[in-house]
């Protein structure tokens, strides 16, 4: 079953594809990961072990993995996604750029009690939590919890309220206008994902701030 996250994006941005150009005609883009990455590319480098998989639940168009992957090598990065039209946009992105460290993506719902992937160096997630059913955070941080073995990384990006209050009024916006499209969507609480973490074998949050106001958030299984 498609994601809530992958759904939302779909209706957000359009195809770029480039007619001459077959290996673009799967691409999606969004522009919030052009702007993103490269500060979060700057705190994976920071955080993540050194080598492994690392495993990205709701990858979304897939310009995140394209960019990671060679950047981050010699780890391995493996995008997922429940939407199978965002899978094939992944795997556009993967084609155009040729990085052998960048693998496959796969059919990957967080909701779920059984992943397709048995162990992991680490697990990111960029953008999902919040534009999904807080279900989805539970089996994120639940199915992390599975996969990594002691000193593993969970990383999670995105806006989150500290203390039960937004940490700008933009993300206050953003929020309403979410759960005025789903009342099971909505900017989440810090502390509740903590909670969630903790009760998976988690060390306490690592808090980053970001630019645009949101969070690295990180977590280490102990």
């Amino acid at each position: 079953m498609p994601g809530h996250s992958s759904v939302v994006m779909l209706a957000a941005m359009p195809t770029t594809g480039s007619p001459t150009d077959g290996g673009w005609a799967d691409c999606r883009h969004a522009p919030a990961s052009e702007r993103n990455r490269g500060p979060i590319l700057e705190i994976l480098r920071a955080v993540l072990p050194a080598e492994g998989r690392v495993l990205e639940v709701a990858s979304g168009t897939g310009q995140h993995a394209a960019f990671f992957a060679p950047r981050l090598a010699p780890r391995l990065w493996q995008p997922s996604d429940p939407d199978p039209e965002l899978r094939r946009s992944i795997a556009a992105h993967a084609r155009q750029a040729a990085c052998p460290a960048l693998e496959a993506p796969l059919d990957l719902d967080a909701r779920s009690a059984v992943w397709p992937v048995t162990a992991a160096a680490a697990v990111v997630c960029i953008n999902m939590i919040h534009i999904a059913p807080w279900a989805a955070a539970e089996g994120l941080v639940a199915g992390a919890g599975r996969l990594l073995a002691p000193g593993g990384v969970l990383y999670l990006y995105g806006p989150f309220r500290r203390e039960g209050r937004h940490t700008a009024p933009s993300n206050a916006a953003f929020d309403h206008s979410l759960r005025a499209r789903d009342p099971a969507w909505g900017v989440r609480d810090l502390e509740a994902v903590a909670a969630l973490a903790a009760a998976a074998g988690f060390g306490p949050a690592e808090a980053i701030e970001m630019p645009a106001n949101n969070l690295s958030v990180v977590f280490r299984r102990i």
